[in-house]
């Protein structure tokens, strides 16, 4: 008959969050207890510099001007190329004219070149100002409940932790097999996991890492399940029952539990001593006799 077997529920990541960038703490979006998804802005640093310095080149990159007034500078220089051809073709104008033409047309398409180019670099650049103002805002690597606060608005933020936040779905299971079930037991398998505490009896769990080393001194192997909890009713470090479908009955004459000591031994008398017993023919016997009777007298 399969027994269940304790178990332990713990949070399937734990992460201190930190800033990808030095700087003051501006706001704190979220307090201990919060629930938070991933992705979500939970604070933020000072960035006055840089969302100034975005909106500069974010108008640069949105002038089209200097690439307007080049194309229509290469439109002109190649139709007064074609003019030049023309006349030279019936010897109106000399080849040095039909030169000058063809070098200003090229000229033109440079010029326009460069200004696509002076437009793309301030395209670049207003990307990376956006890059600067979103590393001063940090969020939440991981969806799941806020658990600790380690600093506040106004301070610094160098290589400290801000907060710390706890993922609870899913929940990480998990629980001490004995080695009796090894090869019984693969990942992929479900077993019913009985919380301790919490709203929900029994939820199904999936296993995803079985250890493949024994460990000596308890003979047992450690097992990990993953455990749904998309309500967050289970709490993580709580305690739990957990049915494999198997029998992990100790064998017989042994328990994996908690092995009883060792018996102890009687005390033996030190070696190298030997008890004396005092008889009336020893020569103890008139020592004793004549203290007694001193005893008496007095």
């Amino acid at each position: 008959m399969a027994e269940p077997i304790d178990c332990l529920l713990q949070p399937n990541q734990v992460v201190q969050l930190g800033a990808a960038t030095q700087g003051v703490l501006e706001a704190i979006d979220v307090d201990r207890g919060a629930i938070v998804r991933r992705g979500q802005v939970v604070a933020r640093l000072a960035a006055d510099v840089e969302r100034a310095n975005l909106q500069l080149v974010q108008n640069k990159a949105s002038q089209t001007g200097d690439v307007q007034a080049a194309e229509r500078s290469r439109e002109f220089a190649r139709r007064e190329l074609v003019r030049t051809n023309r006349l030279i073709a019936e010897n109106f104008v000399s080849k040095a004219a039909a030169d000058k033409a063809e070098t200003e047309s090229q000229v033109s398409d440079d010029r326009l070149q460069q200004a696509i180019e002076r437009r793309k670099q301030a395209e670049y650049e207003a990307r990376l100002a956006q890059v600067q103002v979103e590393r001063k805002q940090i969020r939440a690597s991981i969806s799941g409940i806020v658990t600790d606060r380690f600093l506040s608005v106004g301070e610094f933020v160098e290589d400290k932790p801000i907060l710390r936040i706890v993922e609870t779905n899913p929940l990480r299971v998990e629980v001490v097999v004995p080695a009796q079930a090894i090869g019984k037991i693969q990942p992929g398998d479900r077993a019913t996991v009985m919380p301790e505490v919490g709203a929900v009896r029994e939820a199904v769990a999936k296993v995803t890492v079985v250890d493949r080393v024994l460990e000596p001194a308890s003979n047992t192997f450690r097992v990990r399940l993953a455990l749904p909890n998309p309500d967050l009713k289970i709490p993580a470090g709580s305690r739990c029952r957990i049915d494999f479908g198997l029998d992990l009955k100790a064998p017989s004459g042994t328990n994996v539990s908690s092995p009883k000591p060792p018996p102890v031994a009687p005390p033996q008398a030190p070696t190298g001593l030997r008890p004396v017993s005092v008889t009336p023919d020893s020569g103890l016997a008139p020592a004793f006799a004549q203290g007694k009777r001193r005893a008496s007298a007095q």
